[in-house]
């Protein structure tokens, strides 16, 4: 059983940047899909970027050219830098795992408990 925690959550404001972390309780190299997801207040969790086991990447359209996904197969654990943050972005962000590009987060068997991103215009 994997136990996933993100951080770096804060609080912005618009054009600013922050840096997500998700550290994985075990090795993430080669394992699975991994993939950051969000929700703002009273809408539906949205996939927003995900990364192949081989490192493969693949962005919402919404933030493309903005956000980026990687990880560190050593520390075991997966980021998101977000540049150029809009009011828009403000929501839970959560990583998960162990599903595939564009799923639903319903196909996803691992979560983190998520972290707070405010954007102020």
């Amino acid at each position: 059983q994997v136990q996933l925690q993100e951080s770096g959550g804060g609080s912005v404001r618009s054009g600013g940047s922050l840096r997500l972390s998700c550290a994985a309780s075990g090795p993430i190299a080669g394992w699975t899909y991994m993939a950051w997801f969000r929700q703002a207040p009273g809408k539906e969790r949205e996939g927003i970027a995900f990364i192949s086991p081989y490192g493969g990447t693949t962005y919402a359209d919404f933030v493309k050219g903005r956000f980026t996904i990687s990880q560190d197969n050593a520390k075991n654990t997966l980021y998101l830098q977000m540049n150029t943050l809009k009011p828009e972005d403000t929501a839970m962000y959560y990583c998960a795992a162990d599903g595939g590009v564009y799923c639903p987060p319903h196909e996803y068997n691992y979560w983190g408990q998520g972290t707070q991103v405010t954007v102020s215009s």
